[in-house]
């Protein structure tokens, strides 16, 4: 008797048997849902298997044939699971139905087996029965679908296999589809697996004699084989020199080959495209006959009228490849004549064949090979940038390839072989539909199905100018935005490479430069910003580094190694040259962050000089601290950066380096605030501290030094004054000053010399020793109109009506032209000064002034004299040299008035100042005279209704003077009103202006009332 194998081994094997199928489901690599699902219960099985096995079962015939039969089913599912794991993927999607019926029915056939065993053991019953009886129920209601995509796809196959259309259109369409479906690239490589995979499936059905299996494989197999991608490049070869060899005996001048008779259709008078046959043996067009003919509702034949007393149809293959061999041969013919035309060169014969090109390759895939096995493609591809066409027909050129192109493997590498890429780049940079019809290509040929070409990517970034011209797409407003978008995604592509990268940015293209530096390692951000250190910086490009986000990746780097803050500093003093990215770095707290690095006891000095460039110029071009502030936008305090910034200057460690920036810094931020240069100055020491560097050996410090001296020099100059009259510094003082290349040194000298008190007399005699007093005229001759501001207000040093020696030197400089040009400017500051130093010549003119006494005249002889030249203002005889009269000193005079009469009261104060000083209070009637001639009282009238309190006094001064009985004659009505309106009304108001203007308006009225009948004539007769 034969031993029986133990309940529980059986059950231990049957789990073991389960496991493996599970794992080899998970491989299966089509319908996975379903085996997905098959696998999920037999998961939920094997747990159940496992506890039974714990359990003495009834070892009965019915609960060993009830293993029996859950073993040989699960052996079936295991069986299913290896049918199908190594199948190929087009054949697994033909089969799908199938495959999902069988898995439906193995599952289904398991959960009965499961309840056949449920019932045969009352132990399952009692334990673990509702885990049991959950698991077959669902099993046995198992209901699987496929998905309804590739149901379609199987149906339309089927249909077509039904309908015998195997022409090329509907096979490239299926293939297409089903590649799509099972997500198997359509390259011939690929389909050409799929098809042996058929062949394969055949010769096995062949072997188990299933002959309506081998008949639909081989329907299917020739089907696909037809495709593009299915067919063999030698046999299109073959094919196309057929068809060429039979063209022959037609005229090269052929350009179309007549069709038969019996290729049209009855119904519509076309050539047939899918010929279908009646039972009279009349053909016609299938769409045709169903809709057209059949579908109005007619029974009889359309070609012979005859009733029909079958309405079937079938393919009629012998036409259908009759005519398929008759558009084969005018292909040829089209492709012969497109040769020809394209050979001529003439725009026109060329449009033409490329129009003819294209519908070629619309019409039929085949021609894709066949215009290129023709040498159409190496013609297309010869001509690009060759000049031989016009720019209209090269962007046409460039359309038509890309349709040959598309999606044509061999065609692009045809296209490369010939050097397309590098005939394709330089029509980047051309008129915009000629760059857009090229990007278009370019973008075709680098792209294949799986994604980009890497190696026809490479080649593109070796051609010169290629990244150049694609940044020059991306960026020109002219060109559509398409256009734009493959330009970008094709240069993102080849920044890829970090050569490429750069490459781009030296053309003002910074986002992958800016995208590595952020998202990079630390080695590829330095690596990155190094490179782009190594670039010529425009204020563009500048701008665009900070506008595409460079900045804050750089202050993460700041805040890294040595190597990263040392080359992002560097980076950043770059960046802070622009004013926009100043706001952007002072808003991440990037001022707060170099401040901390630059006065960091312990930092390296590869550090310290950047950061003092940094803050140079955040406070340079007139920011002083507008952009010191943290990143709140709050104002730091300055008084420890300052301190900070004067300790690099007398450090004896301190380099050049840090020195100048820091100095740069300092007086960007002394120019800013008044408040900070006191600070510096009294807190600080800055005067001491500063003075010394004029003896620096760096010429740049000295300059520096100057400029912050005449800042520093408005609250401590006495302090300077000593140092200068120390030997050899006032002479470097005046080489300041001589130093007319540098218009921000002349003035800052000359406004230290300004600033300096006046009482110093010595050190006025040792300028005018030195030639200081002549660099002064000078500068106020050619220098900058900021220089010349500075150097007038020197120039009260020396004209200083105390000092006749000075004032004459001064004159015998020729300081009147000057002064008088000046009076003209458009800087109120300038014409103001100017004319006070006319002012200040023109009080020493009385006294200077000869005046001839009257001699009898002498009645015993007579003598011829020359007659002397008398002052109308002085009296005497006055010249610009001799007593620096205003009068002589050409155009001066007027364009005082004209000071007056543009109403700006700084120059109008210094104006009646300066005409004040023609009437003298002892003698006014000639003052009075010259000023009335000279149209001078009219404006100063005038005024009095606009002026400031200040002006309109020193205007009612002036008139105060020059209201004589015959001036109040002149101006005494038109004087009144605004008199009147200054004093309210009222003789006797309190405020000193209105005590001025009652003063002037009792004149007035005294001389009115005293006269009525006095002449402005008899004022001749007075001089």
């Amino acid at each position: 008797m034969t031993e029986l194998i133990p309940i529980g081994t059986i059950l231990a094997l049957l789990s073991n048997q389960i496991m493996k199928t599970v794992q080899a489901a998970k491989d299966v690599v089509f319908e996975k849902e379903s085996f997905k699902i098959l696998a999920k219960h037999l998961l939920d099985i094997e747990p159940v298997l496992k506890e039974l096995e714990s359990h003495h079962l009834n070892d009965s015939p019915a609960t060993r044939q009830a293993l029996e039969s859950l073993e040989n089913d699960v052996k079936k599912a295991n069986n299913l699971v290896d049918k199908y794991k190594n199948r190929g993927r087009f054949y697994l999607l033909i089969k799908c139905r199938q495959i999902v019926n069988e898995i439906q029915d193995v599952t289904r056939e398991i959960g009965n087996a499961l309840a056949a065993f449920s019932l045969a053991n009352i132990e399952v019953r009692s334990g673990i029965s509702d885990q049991v009886n959950k698991i077959q129920n669902e099993m046995q209601r198992a209901q699987l679908e496929t998905a309804q995509s590739r149901v379609q796809i199987v149906d339309k196959l089927n249909q077509g296999l039904s309908d015998q259309v195997f022409d090329k259109e509907f096979a490239n369409d299926i293939l297409s589809e089903i590649a799509r479906a099972v997500g198997v690239p359509v390259e011939p490589s690929e389909i050409s697996k799929e098809i042996a995979s058929f062949k394969k499936e055949k010769e096995e059905a062949e072997d188990r004699k299933e002959r309506a299996e081998v008949l639909f494989l081989d329907q299917v197999i020739e089907l696909l084989s037809r495709a593009d991608a299915a067919s063999d490049y030698e046999e299109v070869r073959r094919q196309y020199f057929q068809r060429l060899d039979a063209v022959e005996k037609y005229d090269p001048r052929e350009e179309w080959i007549q069709p038969f008779r019996s290729f049209f259709c009855c119904i519509t008078g076309n050539v047939m495209v899918d010929p279908v046959s009646l039972c009279t043996g009349t053909t016609c067009e299938r769409a045709a006959l169903e809709e057209d003919w059949f579908g109005r509702g007619e029974e009889t034949d359309p070609e012979t009228g005859e009733i029909l007393w079958d309405f079937s149809y079938r393919p009629n293959i012998r036409v259908r490849q009759s005519i398929q061999e008759w558009r084969e041969l005018n292909y040829c013919v089209k492709i012969r004549s497109c040769k020809t035309k394209l050979i001529s060169h003439v725009d026109s014969l060329v449009e033409e064949a490329l129009d003819r090109m294209e519908e070629l390759v619309r019409e039929d895939s085949v021609n894709k090979d066949w215009v290129s096995i023709g040498g159409l493609t190496d013609l297309a591809v010869a001509m690009i940038g060759g000049g031989v066409v016009s720019e209209d027909v090269e962007n046409k050129l460039l359309v038509t390839l890309k349709e040959i192109i598309d999606g044509h493997e061999r065609n692009k590498a045809i296209f490369i072989e010939n050097h397309g890429i590098e005939k394709i780049v330089p029509c980047l940079q051309l008129d915009s539909s000629v760059s857009k019809a090229a990007i278009e290509l370019l973008y075709e040929v680098l792209r294949d199905r799986s994604g980009w070409n890497e190696g026809f990517c490479n080649t593109l970034s070796q051609q010169n100018e290629s990244i150049a011209f694609l940044v020059y797409l991306v960026k020109n407003p002219v060109h559509e935005t398409a256009a734009k978008k493959l330009a970008e995604e094709i240069l993102m592509k080849l920044c890829e490479v970090d050569e490429n990268v750069i490459q781009a940015a030296k053309v003002n293209y910074f986002r992958p430069l800016i995208d590595k530096v952020i998202q990079g390692s630390v080695p590829v951000r330095i690596s990155m910003v190094r490179e782009l250190l190594t670039m010529e910086l425009d204020e563009e490009k500048i701008e665009l580094l900070g506008e595409e986000g460079l900045i804050p990746p750089l202050l993460e780097m700041a805040s890294a190694n040595i190597e990263s803050k040392e080359v992002s500093l560097h980076a950043l003093v770059k960046l802070s040259t622009f004013h926009h990215n100043k706001r952007i770095f002072a808003s991440l707290g990037g001022t707060t962050l170099i401040l901390k690095l630059m006065f960091s006891s312990h930092m390296l000095a590869v550090v310290v000089p950047k950061c003092t460039e940094i803050l140079a110029n955040l406070s340079s071009n007139g920011d002083g601290i507008k952009y010191m502030v943290d990143q709140n936008g709050a104002h730091l305090e300055l008084e420890p950066v300052i301190t900070g910034l004067l300790s690099f200057q007398h450090n004896l460690n301190s380099l050049d380096v840090v020195r100048k920036p820091a100095l740069r810094a300092l007086l960007g931020i002394c120019r800013a605030e008044n408040g900070l240069v006191k600070s510096a100055v009294l807190s600080a020491s800055g005067v001491s501290v500063i003075l010394a560097l004029l003896d620096d050996s760096n010429q740049e410090i000295r300059e520096l030094a100057i400029n912050l001296l005449f800042l520093f020099s408005q609250h401590e100059p006495e302090g300077v004054v000593e140092y200068l009259m120390k030997p050899r510094r006032l002479e470097a003082l005046v080489g300041f000053l001589e130093n007319s290349d540098k218009g921000d040194v002349q003035m800052a000298a000359a406004g230290l010399l300004a600033n300096l008190p006046k009482s110093e007399t010595l050190l006025t005699e040792k300028l005018i020793e030195l030639g200081g007093l002549k660099a002064i005229v000078e500068i106020v001759r050619s220098g900058t109109i900021e220089a010349k501001e500075n150097a007038l207000s020197a120039l009260f040093r020396f004209t200083d009506p105390t000092n006749l020696e000075s004032q004459r030197i001064t004159v015998e400089l020729g300081v009147h032209p000057l002064l008088t040009s000046l009076l003209r400017v458009d800087s109120v500051t300038a014409s103001a000064r100017a004319a006070a130093l006319l002012g200040d010549l023109s009080m020493r003119t009385h006294e200077l002034s000869v005046v001839h006494p009257k001699k009898p005249r002498c009645l015993c002889f007579h003598f011829t004299r020359k007659r002397l030249s008398v002052c109308a203002a002085h009296g005497g005889e006055c010249s610009v040299g001799a007593t620096f009269c205003l009068l002589e000193a050409e155009g001066a005079l007027d364009r005082l008035v004209g000071l007056l009469e543009k109403k700006v009261d700084a120059t109008a104060y210094e104006a009646i100042q300066t005409l004040s000083t023609l009437v003298r209070e002892d003698s006014p009637q000639r003052g009075a005279h010259v000023l009335h001639e000279n149209g001078a009282v009219g404006p100063t009238i005038e005024v009095l209704r606009w002026g400031s309190e200040s002006l309109k006094g020193e205007a009612l001064s002036l008139l105060e003077k020059v209201f004589t009985r015959d001036m109040v004659e002149l101006y005494g009505s038109t004087a009144r009103l605004p008199l009147m309106q200054l004093t309210g009304g009222s003789f006797f108001e309190d405020g000193h202006l209105q005590r001025k203007a009652a003063k002037v308006l009792l004149l007035i009225e005294r001389y009115s009332r005293s006269s009525s009948t006095y002449s402005v004539t008899g004022l001749n007769n007075s001089f």
